[in-house]
């Protein structure tokens, strides 16, 4: 019998723990739990900077817990983990433009992947489920197109920046770790989902955009061709996807084990300068020119010329602008994803469609006229 088809006591539901549970994806992903997940009497939260109204959601049925901790520290991560069923691993540092030192970005992603790891193997944690990123695969810094492909799709991966470096250390520690002997005899089963570029409420980087939109009086000057493809997957399916494979891991763990996901839904296949105008442009925003109106040569020189200066104010100062040759590289190379793994193995289907993802990040979007008013 499923555990999603037993109708259990309070004590005997489950206790998950969402590592990153106050960021992007993780904050949508615990507020699904609660609404979805009847199987839990607690979900752990455990974050370095919390966000208290997420611990407000508790209900008769689930107890939300904020855990205040370094996902880095050892004995921070015991804490969180003690006595818990299951563990979403979102927690990560997402940086590609150089705001944070590369240690920290490999503290953070790797050794942190790694505690949790030990921990489950300390306390007989059996089930771990990753947050991945497509950025394990690319898009590489050649420019290789990834075209429709899939999880079995061949292509040339090369990195050379911390972020996808310490992803892809993580995401191969974790799928090496499935089926490893744990605490009390029991065995450990792992899986890692790979989303594509997240969107919705909460997405920083859109917030990001739109204010340097206002202040080039609205308008955003095409800089990328528009024949460049990229996936896209809105934030409530990629938590709906998390959801179901941490049901699936442990009703079929021979299927799920050791296996890798990459997240999709219906989104459009576009560039991610159209992309974001599909939520831009309801704010008046338009963009200029149906070409780029800046030859690729010209913002490579730019790129490089933005990663000499950070280079070079490194000791004084911060200088981490948007531009440089990765980010160039990813926004001008087409990756997109078409695959149906996860549905013939644990039955996902997008819960939003592109209609409702899109109305929802529309709405909030628009909210940040309401603040500029208020102010």
């Amino acid at each position: 019998m499923k555990i999603t088809d037993l109708k259990m006591t309070m004590e005997e539901r489950q206790v998950y723990v969402v590592t990153g549970g106050c960021g992007f994806l993780g904050s949508h992903l615990v507020r699904m739990l609660v609404e979805r997940a009847n199987e839990l009497s607690e979900i752990r939260v455990f974050d370095l900077h919390l966000d208290e109204t997420l611990g407000t959601l508790g209900n008769d049925k689930v107890n939300v817990r904020l855990i205040r901790g370094d996902i880095s520290l050892l004995d921070d991560v015991r804490k969180a983990l003690c006595g818990c069923h299951l563990v979403i691993h979102t927690a990560s540092l997402v940086d590609v433009w150089g705001r944070v030192p590369a240690a920290k970005v490999t503290q953070v992603n790797v050794t942190g992947t790694e505690n949790v790891l030990k921990v489950c193997a300390e306390e007989g944690i059996q089930y771990l489920v990753y947050t991945s990123s497509m950025e394990v695969v690319g898009p590489n810094i050649h420019g290789d197109p990834f075209y429709r492909g899939n999880e079995d799709t061949e292509y040339t991966v090369y990195h050379n920046q911390p972020y996808p470096l310490s992803k892809s250390k993580a995401e191969k520690i974790v799928l090496q770790a499935n089926g490893r002997k744990i605490k009390d005899g029991k065995t450990l089963y792992t899986c890692a989902l790979r989303p594509t570029g997240i969107y919705g409420e909460g997405h920083q980087l859109m917030k990001q955009f739109y204010r340097q939109g206002l202040r080039t009086g609205r308008r955003l000057f095409r800089a990328i061709s528009p024949s460049t493809e990229h996936g896209r997957v809105y934030v409530g399916n990629v938590a709906w996807m998390h959801l179901l494979a941490a049901r699936q891991l442990q009703d079929s763990p021979s299927t799920l084990g050791g296996q890798v996901y990459f997240c999709y839904d219906n989104s459009p296949y576009k560039s991610y300068e159209d992309f974001n105008m599909e939520f831009l442009s309801t704010c008046g925003f338009r963009m200029i020119g149906a070409r780029p109106v800046v030859p690729y040569f010209l913002l490579y020189l730019l790129a490089l010329f933005n990663a000499l200066l950070q280079w070079l104010l490194y000791p004084f100062c911060t200088y981490a602008p948007i531009l440089n040759p990765y980010t160039l590289s990813v926004a001008s190379t087409t990756f997109t994803v078409q695959t149906d793994k996860a549905e013939k193995h644990f039955g996902y289907t997008p819960t939003f469609s592109w209609e409702e993802s899109k109305r929802l990040t529309v709405a909030w979007v628009r909210s940040f006229e309401e603040g500029d008013k208020d102010q």
